[in-house]
């Protein structure tokens, strides 16, 4: 009776073991891609085009929170001049918002407009020493941040960069263009009475360049 050699059984090469290996390692890594993926819908608050930041929102949703704060806070010129007088630092700690380059300090003026000149109109205010002049900001151009630097809540590190954080002042401007300036005629403001709330920066105190957030003719 004839029998059949035993052979051994044959083991896997070399080169099997690495492409098995190989393939179950891809398979591991596409299982890991899929469980960390998230599947984004366009349009919805996780799309990314939906958080990259925009000018005309921040100042649409800003501008408001800003004037209420600034008609809060506001002090009358004829009070808040004779505290600059009295004591500056002591005014501006009392009054004022701090900045890098000076207060930036809520004021309620009463007068009368004057001439236009350079974006701005000189006004004469009720109980202000003749020294002290007084321009307000009445467009089209509005110039400086200190609407997006007055309340203290807005800060640089709130940004990507330097440019987002000019961005958003200047849309904060371009906010209060639209509800202060709309329907008021500039150039025929001489001699017209007023009252004016807004913030300057104080940097000379016989200087002021109020940028307004409500303007009421009389």
């Amino acid at each position: 009776m004839s029998t059949s050699p035993d052979y051994p059984a044959s083991k896997p090469s070399s080169g099997n073991r690495t492409l098995l290996v190989s393939a179950a390692l891809a398979a591991v890594v596409v299982a890991a891609i899929v469980f960390d993926t998230t599947v984004v819908r366009i349009g919805s608050e996780n799309d990314v085009r939906q958080q990259a930041f925009s000018p005309e929102t921040f100042g649409a949703e800003q501008f408001p929170k800003i004037k209420a704060n600034v008609e809060e806070r506001a002090v009358a010129a004829a009070d808040l001049a004779a505290a600059i007088a009295a004591d500056k630092k002591a005014a501006a700690e009392k009054y004022g918002t701090a900045t890098s380059t000076g207060p930036v300090i809520p004021v309620t003026l009463t007068g009368v407009f004057g001439a236009r000149k350079s974006n701005t109109n000189e006004m004469k205010i009720d109980g202000l020493p003749p020294e002290t002049v007084v321009r307000v900001q009445t467009g089209p151009a509005v110039n400086g941040t200190d609407l997006r630097d007055a309340t203290g809540t807005i800060e640089f590190g709130q940004f990507t960069n330097q440019i987002q954080y000019q961005d958003a002042g200047s849309a904060i401007n371009n906010e209060m263009k639209k509800a202060v300036f709309a329907g008021l005629d500039a150039d025929a403001l001489d001699g017209k009475q007023a009252t004016v709330v807004g913030v300057f920066k104080l940097i000379n105190p016989k200087n002021w360049l109020v940028t307004p957030v409500k303007v009421e003719l009389k």
